[in-house]
């Protein structure tokens, strides 16, 4: 019989964030300061074999899906090590990654080799000039060369992830949505949310998906809503045009929240689970495991005190510096 685990509101909780590490080689400006942050001193970050330690205990308790985050996950070491030990988890039914994709077509092969299922890559732009704008580096990030380099290793499907920002890249949702038409690839706009540095954006700058639905149907044909196991139990809504190889999809975390149907809970870098992705209620799940203590109690009680829905839209996290709603 397969375990359940519920929090307080009744909602499924199965899917596993893991955040290897604090650190990015981009400063992407809707997330984090040009000249970076207090980065986690290395002896409070948790090892490979801690985390999969941790995995092993929560899996018998409902635990079936893993993701892999940062920061930017690919720049820590021997990254596929990681891979190794959690795919011999025998619940572990799924592994994904979430890149910036600069080092992807490098490591795509060995990644997959290792054990990882599927790949989101995070590209805001498809212009190499936009794409050092946006993330205040110029790393030859080459987001059509990283989608390649995935879709040859069978990682898939394969996800791009756009932040929409109004007036920085919002005039290339027709090119994004062009790219589902000839390439097998799920092309997901995300609303700009309120967290990080934001280096001067404001409410004026967000989206609303309506209206990138819209935009995409104008480049590419008529939408219809599409579904099925590629598309994932996430908070995105996915659509099609006729004929497509690929489909679009639409992440609402502000014009409509998707709170009711969250499955999920983080594991920080330094070992804290977080039982919202962005909110602050945390676990400290490090320093029990290193004292060999048992992680299914603080697991159950971490649940219990999950909270109903995120605290963005109350400006309680996060730091858009307008207070207008946003329309649509």
């Amino acid at each position: 019989m397969i375990r359940e685990s519920l929090d307080q509101f009744g909602r499924k909780i199965e899917y596993l964030r893991i955040s290897v590490t604090d650190r990015c080689n981009f400063r992407c400006v809707y997330c984090m300061p040009l000249e970076g942050l207090d980065w986690l001193p290395k002896a409070d970050v948790l090892s490979y074999e801690e985390i999969t330690d941790i995995v092993r205990q929560l899996a018998p308790l409902g635990l079936r899906r893993l993701r892999i985050t940062g920061g930017e996950p690919t720049i820590r070491p021997n990254l596929d090590r990681l891979l190794e030990q959690l795919r011999a988890v025998p619940e572990i039914e799924d592994i994904a990654l979430s890149t910036n994709g600069v080092k992807l077509p490098a490591m795509a092969a060995t990644l997959a080799a290792a054990g990882l299922d599927r790949v989101n890559i995070s590209a805001d732009s498809l212009r190499p000039d936009r794409i050092s704008k946006i993330a205040r580096r110029n790393l030859g990030f080459e987001p059509v060369a990283a989608l390649r380099a995935a879709l040859d290793a069978g990682l898939k499907p394969v996800k791009f992830n756009v932040v929409v920002m109004r007036g920085l890249n919002d005039d290339e949702i027709g090119d994004f949505a062009r790219l589902t038409l000839e390439h097998e690839v799920h092309v997901r706009f995300i609303e700009l949310m309120p967290v990080g540095d934001m280096a001067g954006l404001t409410w004026e700058h967000v989206v609303p998906s309506p209206e990138v639905l819209e935009r995409s149907g104008e480049a590419i044909g008529a939408l219809n809503p599409v579904g099925g196991p590629a598309m994932g139990n996430g908070p995105a809504k996915y659509y099609a045009a006729s004929g497509a190889a690929g489909t679009i999809g639409v992440i609402t975390p502000m014009s409509h929240t998707y709170c009711g149907t969250c499955n999920r809970v983080r594991l920080t870098a330094d070992g804290r689970l977080r039982t919202c992705l962005y909110g602050d209620h945390e676990v400290n799940l490090r320093d029990p495991l290193r004292a060999g203590q048992p992680m299914a109690p603080l697991f159950e009680k971490a649940l219990a005190e999950k909270p109903k829905e995120h605290q963005l839209l109350q400006m309680k996290v996060g730091g858009l510096k307008a207070l207008s709603q946003v329309g649509g």
